[in-house]
């Protein structure tokens, strides 16, 4: 990937803001219309739908392209709430979950932290490369201005098969107690009854 960023073509990010988030948002962004691009987006996406965690937290029912970010000295993206429905006419997707994927180390730049506000107060988050965090897209949040070296990042949106944030917590909690169940007690009553639990309660909520 670190190769493929560097012979890309990086454009201005302000074609993608939202209305009311161009007048926040300072980044460069790969043209979707590269070779380098194309590979990325595959490589990111696929890697995400191959993952466990992925799938239980987020049951997902769509995936948007990713965003491939850039994020220099100075640059930032101040607060602000994603688009509710997102893509091109024929691929609309509602976004219930945003997903950032990590594509720069966090002692390669300074700065440049993703703070999530909510109800329950501020997260503030910088990880690894090659992590991601997943957050609701109805959450306020910014990224602040990167003041040493560069951040560079994949930003993809989830329409989930559960559009209720807290049914999909539920759903998390009580999909990782199944597992647990079936890895200790195979053949246990307690383990076919949270299975069943489990798979009805993705009948009664789910959206397709």
């Amino acid at each position: 990937i670190s190769d493929w960023m560097e012979q890309a073509e990086w454009i201005s990010g302000a074609h993608t803001a939202g209305r009311n988030a161009v007048h926040h948002k300072s980044n460069r962004e790969m043209d979707q219309q590269s070779e380098q691009w194309k590979k990325i987006n595959s490589l990111v996406v696929s890697t995400l739908y191959s993952n466990s965690v992925f799938q239980r937290t987020a049951l997902p029912l769509k995936v948007s392209a990713a965003f491939v970010a850039r994020y220099t000295s100075g640059q930032a993206y101040g607060k602000h709430i994603d688009d509710p429905v997102m893509g091109t006419p024929g691929a609309r997707y509602r976004s219930d979950i945003a997903c950032t994927v990590f594509l720069s180390d966090k002692s390669d730049y300074d700065g440049g932290e993703l703070t999530i506000h909510s109800d329950f107060g501020i997260n503030t988050i910088k990880l690894d490369q090659g992590s991601a965090v997943l957050y609701p897209a109805s959450s306020l949040h910014e990224i602040a201005a990167v003041t040493r070296g560069v951040r560079t990042v994949c930003v993809l949106w989830v329409q989930s098969l559960i559009r209720d944030t807290q049914k999909r917590d539920i759903l998390a909690e009580l999909g990782d107690a199944r597992d647990a169940l079936n890895l200790q007690l195979p053949e246990a009553k307690v383990t076919h009854s949270v299975d069943v639990a489990y798979t009805n309660l993705v009948r009664l909520w789910a959206e397709v």
